[in-house]
């Protein structure tokens, strides 16, 4: 990590984990403007889930600290920031910001690694039918499985070769986060991982309503969609959250 660009970010400490006390359009001008700084670093797109497992786990907690830095993609962290004297503090989402990006003809080269191939092709249909001038540089469904030594070095060697200046990482966490930090340096592109983001491009996932989203409340329509797989997680990490800022 270059050293000054950490310093340049404003952060508001929770839990242990410094969250970037930033908004939209300041992200997508660091992004922009900075792409070359960032080249083999990556960036966390932190939630409450993210930021309680780095809390109780120190090997995850090195994997956030390492990041460039982490963007508040749950509503709850900007508003802990905000009451915590970062008025300026805005949440910064994952699939906003992927569409934020797809939208402006700034030249970037874009990379998607995970999902499944059917999220892959679907995805890239969408993307060039929105977003006419999209630069894709590649798309990749990794298998469910950890890949061989060369296999991993064949898929960064791929990456590199394309010329990519950003490559999307939907691996979900903490996989995704575990896999930027083991990359770091590995690859001629930032890293930025975006969880279910491709799911919410391909309509796979549907996002909530805007007024569950100002209410801090998109979790819960996320449970309600997926309630089997997303009970425990959601459940468990937001109580212990709760608990955890009021100690």
């Amino acid at each position: 990590m270059k050293n000054n660009l950490k310093a340049e970010i404003k952060t508001c400490n929770i839990l242990g984990t410094d969250i970037a006390v930033t908004n939209m359009n300041e992200t997508i001008a660091r992004l922009e403007q900075g792409i070359e700084e960032l080249r083999g670093q990556y960036i966390c797109v932190s939630n409450v889930h993210t930021t309680v497992m780095a809390y109780e786990n120190k090997d995850y907690w090195q994997v956030q600290h390492d990041a460039a830095f982490c963007l508040p993609d749950g509503k709850p962290l900007s508003v802990y920031s905000r009451k915590h004297g970062f008025p300026e503090a805005e949440r910064v989402t994952g699939p906003d910001l992927m569409g934020e990006m797809f939208a402006r003809d700034n030249g970037l080269r874009h990379y998607f690694y995970g999902g499944t191939p059917e999220t892959i092709a679907t995805l890239q249909s969408v993307l060039r039918q929105q977003y006419p001038h999209i630069r894709i540089a590649g798309m990749v469904s990794p298998p469910f499985r950890p890949l061989s030594e060369a296999e991993d070095a064949a898929e960064v060697e791929k990456m590199n070769d394309s010329g990519a200046d950003i490559i999307w990482v939907g691996l979900g966490a903490p996989k995704q986060e575990k896999w930027m930090y083991e990359h770091k340096g590995k690859v001629n592109a930032v890293m930025i991982g975006v969880g279910a983001g491709f799911d919410y491009h391909t309509g796979t996932i549907r996002r909530a309503p805007m007024w569950m989203q100002k209410a801090s409340l998109e979790w819960l329509y996320r449970l309600m969609q997926d309630p089997k797989r997303l009970f425990s997680r959601y459940l468990k990490t937001n109580l212990k959250y709760l608990w955890l800022i009021r100690k």
